[in-house]
């Protein structure tokens, strides 16, 4: 049973540990003669890099990508794309009391209950760390729908969320946060520093969207668009909810307030409104593609909390090592990249049907 992997026809598996010797990922079906080389693929992961501020972990990792298959001459030859990350800064001794007792929150418990053993230092697989590969493999699919502009951003942190009407996109690649609202980045610094002096953390909310999808994309039923993404997010570590669209806001509105009417334009309908997100009945309506991801708190904190150990028996613990206080920041690349795999998969997956064209 196979349950590192994930899509269709362009289908991604990952592979390595948090404290191993490498991470990476291999990529399968991606379409041969696309221009692809580790230039390509590096940028996206020094966006999700840790250690670039002090509101993420302070673990050192570059993060630098290796591509050891299905590249040739600086194209892709339709063989399985094989990519490699050398882990370089693990301090696994950080982790012996994870070794005796549950972290609450964290995967610890779980992971015991399935396996009857687990790889407790930094979580193994159950790591954040893991995410690099996929960033890795969306760089990859942003190449098959080279059209497709993908943009994330952080909502909220803490329950402190931007001001819609001073979003400007240009802000946020200039600040740690990927925050669109200068004046809300400004507030997280003290708010995610507090969390952090304090031994503690903070969940978020990511936003996401995707232009240039074209109508069509997405099938009806049990390969809805909708339900792909919500199922790529919802399998990135510590997320906890996924909406499209309006996602829940929907529920309380009335079916006028929540249509989204049509007249004609001039290649195609012209919205007035997008509630639905940019997905009908599980197909791309040609509206830009729109959801919302929340992010719990990390649960590896220095505060101390209740818990259990192997025996069952009562304990206490607060874990030490190098966390992330807020989760949820560097988790806008991995959204990006977990809604470019969808994307393109279901790009080929539509030419696959329709014979539809694609330009690389």
């Amino acid at each position: 049973m196979s349950v590192n992997s994930f899509g269709r026809l362009l289908r991604f598996t990952t592979w390595g540990e948090s404290h191993g010797p490498a991470i990476g990922a291999v990529v399968d079906g991606c379409p041969p003669g696309i221009a692809l080389s580790e230039a390509d693929i590096q940028p996206w992961l020094d966006r999700r890099r840790p250690g670039t501020s002090r509101f993420t972990t302070q673990r050192r990792e570059p993060d630098l990508v290796r591509i050891l298959s299905g590249v040739f001459d600086g194209r892709t030859t339709g063989t399985p794309i094989s990519l490699m990350i050398e882990n370089v800064d693990q301090r696994s001794k950080d982790y012996s009391e994870v070794a005796k007792a549950y972290r609450p929150g964290h995967a610890d418990y779980a992971y015991d209950a399935k396996y009857g053993f687990r790889d407790y230092r930094g979580g193994g697989r159950s790591s954040a760390r893991e995410t690099a590969s996929r960033v890795a493999a969306g760089a990859v699919a942003r190449a098959v729908i080279p059209g497709v502009r993908i943009r994330a951003w952080v909502e909220a942190i803490g329950g402190d969320a931007i001001d819609p009407a001073a979003f400007d996109d240009s802000a946020i690649d200039e600040n740690p946060f990927f925050c669109p609202d200068r004046t809300a980045a400004a507030r997280w610094e003290q708010l995610v520093d507090r969390a952090r002096k304090a031994g503690s953390s903070l969940g978020a909310v990511v936003a996401c969207e995707a232009t240039g999808v074209p109508a069509g994309w997405g099938a009806p039923l049990y390969a809805k668009l909708d339900s792909e993404l919500a199922a790529a997010c919802m399998g990135i570590n510590a997320v906890k909810g996924v909406e499209i669209g309006d996602g829940f806001a929907a529920a309380a509105l009335s079916g006028e307030q929540n249509a989204d009417p049509m007249r004609p334009g001039e290649e195609g309908p012209a919205f007035l409104a997008n509630h639905a997100g940019g997905i009908a009945g599980g197909i791309a309506t040609g509206q830009p593609i729109r959801l919302r991801v929340a992010f719990k708190p990390t649960s590896s904190i220095l505060t101390p909390v209740p818990t259990i150990n192997a025996l069952g028996e009562a304990a206490e613990i607060a874990t030490k090592g190098r966390h992330d206080p807020c989760v949820g920041i560097r988790g806008v690349p991995v959204v990006e990249a977990m809604v470019a795999l969808v994307l393109a998969d279901q790009a080929l997956l539509h030419r696959g049907q329709t014979g539809a064209t694609l330009t690389y």
